[in-house]
């Protein structure tokens, strides 16, 4: 049914309890309930249906949640668009997703109408403050009578479409339907132990699923407090001291840019009893670093964009294996690991390394307006990540590669994440990250990114460095080391390898 029921009966037991925070604002429980009706009339009266979609071009706004919330009390679907697009794939995720309306910031309404000319949805702008060129704006949609009843909608029903990065090429709509949002929130809640005491720390975007579907929501569910920021390590640090969050979720960048930005004075973070870190690899040496200066003791997860935001987890209570996934959450996902070239899944525990299969009620049902593409990552229903891991023999996952990042070099296959951790070990790198370029007899070569740690450091000191680990010789050697200011990053902190790639092209 409707995600949005179980919200309302989590928030109806405690209305005058806050449940966001944002800068000096603050909403309780029946503020969101009201606004979400208040929105949720403003969209019926104006024709809304059943299924229709309403787009959100904002960051970590204070009226993201309740306009999500409305958008599903009036029964429509959420589309999230990335505040970090291009225009061009701006432009593509509004037009394909076939939104009615926009809701976005005032400032950015004349930007967003240049990008949207000639579409219909130009003239259907809903800023958050009254400004020239939008349709209404968000006070005034507030005036309408509110929405009593929440619109039915059946678990297969789409609840939100969110549109992935792009970095690879042309944005792709993700159906998540009210059932895989639901069964996300519930995983979430039960792998930690969400509760009312709990607060959240909100500092990953709400238009992906690392800021909506794998915390904010879930506290919310569950009775508990959010607050939203955007990302200044420096703030969120000073935000973490002064408000004593119980639960966090960063991408790796960000876990470094903390330890960065502590260096060797440590702060007594303990009061924090959940980290979650994913998005991309876990860097074991910084990962370390960052406990010992925080006293945090990160989680791992995983979990795509399709799989709603988490799959694997390492199990809080077991003891932590370093470099691991976790294991599968299989109260919401079926999974198997095969083989390249096969159909044929791994027998469990077997140690070898192949492409995750994933299946269940936190999967997508498929990308939006993209048969072509269904077609190709779906086989007999098992979504295919792309993703190549290996399942130890005490069941326990390890992440491997991209099978698109995966370097071939002389023949023989070499994987990034290995290489990133052993060059993270080196007190001359601040933060790195590997990618295959070409190269004239080996077809590929391992391309060591760096930013230096200190001044003055050079390609042939990262070189020396090398030379002088076993596990950088050979063909894992970085033949090529380019020293950077800064490695460019997604919309989502995630380190953009595609642009990357496309720069050390020669």
């Amino acid at each position: 049914m409707n995600v949005l029921t179980s919200i309302e009966r989590a928030a109806r037991r405690r209305l005058d309890q806050v449940a966001l925070r944002c800068g000096a604002e603050s909403r309780t429980y029946g503020d969101l309930l009201a606004t979400a009706a208040r929105f949720a009339g403003f969209l019926r009266e104006r024709g809304l249906e059943p299924g229709d979609r309403v787009g959100l071009y904002l960051h970590n706004e204070p009226e993201w949640i309740p306009a999500l919330l409305g958008i599903w009390k009036a029964g429509g679907v959420a589309v999230p668009y990335n505040y970090m697009f291009a225009p061009a794939a701006l432009r593509h995720a509004a037009t394909d997703s076939g939104a009615r309306w926009v809701l976005a910031l005032g400032s950015d309404v004349a930007r967003l109408r240049e990008v949207l000319d000639g579409t219909d949805l130009a003239d259907h702008v809903i800023a958050l403050t009254a400004v020239d060129g939008a349709e209404y704006s968000f006070p005034e949609a507030l005036t309408a009578e509110p929405l009593e009843r929440t619109v039915p909608r059946l678990d297969g029903d789409d609840a939100l479409l969110m549109y992935t990065s792009g970095s690879t090429g042309t944005p792709k709509g993700v159906r998540q339907t009210h059932r895989n949002t639901a069964a996300e929130c519930e995983a979430v809640i039960d792998a930690w132990d969400i509760g009312p005491e709990d607060h959240g720390l909100v500092c990953t975007p709400l238009f992906h699923v690392g800021g909506l579907q794998l915390i904010s929501l879930p506290l919310l569910l569950a009775g508990g407090t959010i607050t939203l920021r955007r990302w200044n390590a420096a703030e969120y640090l000073d935000d973490i001291l002064r408000l004593h969050p119980t639960v966090l979720a960063i991408v790796p960048a960000m876990m470094i840019d903390v330890v960065n930005l502590l260096g060797e004075q440590g702060r007594d973070l303990g009061f924090v009893r959940v980290c979650m870190v994913g998005g991309s690899a876990l860097p074991e040496a910084r990962l370390k670093q960052f406990t010992a200066l925080t006293g945090i003791v990160p989680v791992n997860i995983y979990g795509q964009t399709e799989q709603s935001g988490l799959a694997i987890t390492e199990p809080i209570h077991e003891e932590r294996r370093y470099g691991s996934l976790g294991k599968p959450l299989d109260q919401v996902v079926r999974w198997q690991i095969v083989p390249a070239g096969s159909t044929t899944p791994l027998p469990f525990g077997a140690d070898e390394v192949g492409e995750l299969w994933v299946r269940g009620d936190a999967v997508t049902p498929g990308y939006w307006r993209l048969p072509e593409v269904n077609a190709k990552k779906f086989e007999d229903g098992w979504f295919r990540t792309t993703d190549l891991v290996r399942e130890a023999p005490d069941g326990y996952l390890y992440y491997v590669e991209r099978a698109d990042d995966m370097i071939i070099s002389g023949g023989e296959n070499i994987y990034p994440q290995m290489v990133e951790g052993f060059l993270q070990a080196c007190p001359l790198i601040a933060e790195v990250t590997v990618i295959g370029t070409p190269h004239e007899r080996f077809s590929e070569q391992v391309t060591a990114i760096v930013v230096p740690s200190q001044p003055g450091v050079t390609a042939e000191d990262i070189a020396a460095y090398c030379q002088s680990v076993p596990d950088l010789r050979g063909l894992q050697r970085p033949r090529r080391i380019e020293i950077v200011d800064a490695i460019p990053r997604t919309g989502t902190n995630k380190i953009d390898k595609p642009a990357l790639k496309a720069r050390f092209a020669g």
